[in-house]
């Protein structure tokens, strides 16, 4: 496999050929895991913890409970941290070298590394704790490959993450730039959109300040030695 913008080959990580593969549809889960965390200080908030555990390992675990087919994660700041907090998890790797560019540049990535038989992506954000295994299969439930639409989580009329993207779209994902990830796509596909509603804020938890982060009641990641 490729590891697409700019990557090294993604990197399987042992028992990922082992999956079960998932009934269904063929989707795969993208962890997005690469942010340098800037607003964070000297701390990776991807490897803050919530009940004991760091957050991109929440996430990793969320996708890998979920009845997705592949959970690959996009690494790029600090990634021999991230992978060796993801050790002995059946989970890809693909390391996006230009990750200071922005989220963009993750994307395009994570999405030229993943399997070429998937017939769509939920991409989830390593710094969004609260994300479960049910909240990816009820993006995975409303997705028919046959009218294949984009699937977004809504609560109280406003859009959360994670987003399922079908493979058609995958083309334009790959021209996106900057740090605003995929969702001007979202607005220029409105017609093609379906929304799930969710009772929970955990669509939008993220942790982008020391702020919102004890605002979700974790502990702040050990800097890098």
């Amino acid at each position: 496999m490729s590891g697409g913008a700019g990557g090294r080959p993604a990197r399987e990580a042992r028992g990922e050929a082992g999956r079960i593969p998932a009934p269904g549809p063929a989707v795969g889960a993208l962890v997005l895991a690469a942010g340098r965390s800037t607003r964070m200080g000297d701390a990776n908030k991807l490897l803050a913890t919530l009940d004991g555990l760091p957050f991109v390992v929440r996430v990793a675990e969320a996708a890998l409970a979920a009845r997705v087919a592949q959970v690959l994660v996009v690494t790029g700041h600090e990634a021999e941290r991230i992978e060796a907090a993801l050790a002995g998890r059946p989970v890809s790797f693909a390391f996006n070298r230009h990750f200071a560019q922005g989220m963009a540049t993750s994307i395009r990535c994570g999405l030229a590394a993943l399997r070429q038989d998937l017939e769509a992506a939920v991409v989830l954000l390593g710094d969004m704790p609260r994300v479960t295994a049910g909240a990816v299969d009820r993006l995975v439930a409303a997705f028919d490959p046959a009218d294949p639409r984009i699937v977004v989580p809504v609560r109280e009329g406003r859009r959360g993450n994670p987003v399922l993207w079908p493979r058609r779209y995958f083309r334009e994902m790959l021209e996106l730039t900057g740090d605003a990830g995929a969702r001007g796509l979202i607005g220029r596909h409105a017609d093609r959109v379906t929304a799930v509603p969710f009772e929970t804020d955990a669509i939008f938890a993220d942790a982008d300040t020391p702020e919102a982060l004890a605002a979700l009641g974790a502990a702040p990641g050990e800097p890098a030695r």
